[in-house]
């Protein structure tokens, strides 16, 4: 059993005192002894590659911060990768493929489906060393990219602004587009089932790229694809994180594949709230820039933030913490969210 069990209490819809709270990359450059991992790794793909220090990584928010859950460290990149398609983290500019999907003999020569999880064994060994470590003081939640923000990296091959690469494919060649989505697709579930029984409590699918999209493109090309990885998921609570596609909220309220939506920093969760009905659970949305604020600017916008969303939410920031952002005012943050109570 799970010593602290609010997060998976929230998720099932059960009444709780206060919400739970964690952070996207909160196990990460703002707190110090990830700093010393990541220097003895040399470098962030050699470290994500590393089961001990995967597992110390994860543990770490949970014993400094205090959150209310561990996410496993990891990188959503894996995927393409264990498809066929190398890359690597160039320092302060994000991910550089070797190699671009641009054409059908290209989408030809990935791999797919239930091979994946032997491309990537040290990613569920990381879930089992963690499990250990924790010892059931929290629940351990599992990620993966959604496909359309997977595609978009494996055809761009990088990081951008615009993703004009990936868009280009879309608009003129929308049958292969479709075949790369299906094999991302079928990869990501073989992958999120494998973490599940590793010992994985909760999975979270990031879109984050939705944003560039509008809500034609989105509901053909990326949303049917995230419902497809979604639904196939029911050994676990599943939260939905589509940054930036607020266009597609009615369609998400309509949807029963998922028990969370994660909403971004720039939705008003009240705006959130109306779309998806007050049963439905909802986590966010606290702008990440909002802690290099003062503390007590903090404390005010976090009640702001709880009261706006109410029952059936996961405090949560909009994307995730900057790895320049100060300890102190990330606990008061967490702190606000443990102190609060519903009325």
């Amino acid at each position: 059993m799970i010593q602290n069990d609010l997060l998976l209490k929230t998720l099932a819809g059960d009444t709780v005192e206060r919400p739970p709270v964690w952070m996207m990359r909160q196990a990460g450059r703002i707190l110090p002894n990830y700093r010393k991992i990541r220097a003895k790794a040399g470098s962030f793909k050699n470290l994500v590659t590393q089961p001990d220090w995967i597992a110390e990584a994860t543990v770490e928010p949970v014993d400094v911060l205090g959150v209310d859950a561990a996410i496993i460290f990891s990188d959503i990149l894996v995927i393409p990768e264990a498809m066929g398609l190398d890359y690597e983290i160039i320092e302060k500019k994000g991910p550089l493929f070797n190699d671009k999907i641009r054409s059908q003999s290209d989408i030809d020569q990935l791999l797919e489906g239930d091979v994946i999880p032997s491309k990537l064994p040290y990613v569920f060994e990381s879930i089992k060393r963690t499990k250990t470590i924790l010892n059931d003081r929290v629940p351990l939640i599992g990620f993966a990219g959604a496909p359309w923000t997977i595609f978009a990296y494996m055809v761009e091959g990088s990081g951008s602004k615009t993703f004009s690469e990936a868009k280009k494919m879309i608009y003129k060649e929308p049958q292969l587009a479709h075949q790369l989505l299906s094999k991302i697709t079928s990869s990501t579930i073989f992958y999120l089932k494998e973490k599940i029984a590793s010992g994985v409590n909760v999975i979270q699918l990031f879109d984050s790229w939705s944003g560039l999209l509008n809500s034609e493109i989105y509901n053909e090309f990326a949303w049917p694809y995230a419902e497809r990885i979604l639904a196939a998921i029911d050994e676990v609570p599943t939260i939905f994180f589509p940054k930036g596609g607020w266009f597609s909220y009615d369609k998400f309220g309509s949807s029963d594949v998922f028990d969370c939506l994660g909403v971004g920093w720039s939705t008003d969760p009240k705006f959130a709230r109306q779309k998806m009905g007050s049963n439905r659970i909802l986590q966010g949305n606290l702008d990440p820039c909002r802690l290099y604020d003062s503390k007590q600017n903090i404390e005010d916008a976090t009640s702001k933030m709880l009261d706006s969303f109410g029952r059936n939410h996961i405090a949560n920031l909009g994307h995730g913490v900057y790895p320049d952002t100060s300890v102190e005012n990330v606990k008061c943050f967490i702190d606000s969210v443990k102190s609060y109570r519903y009325k």
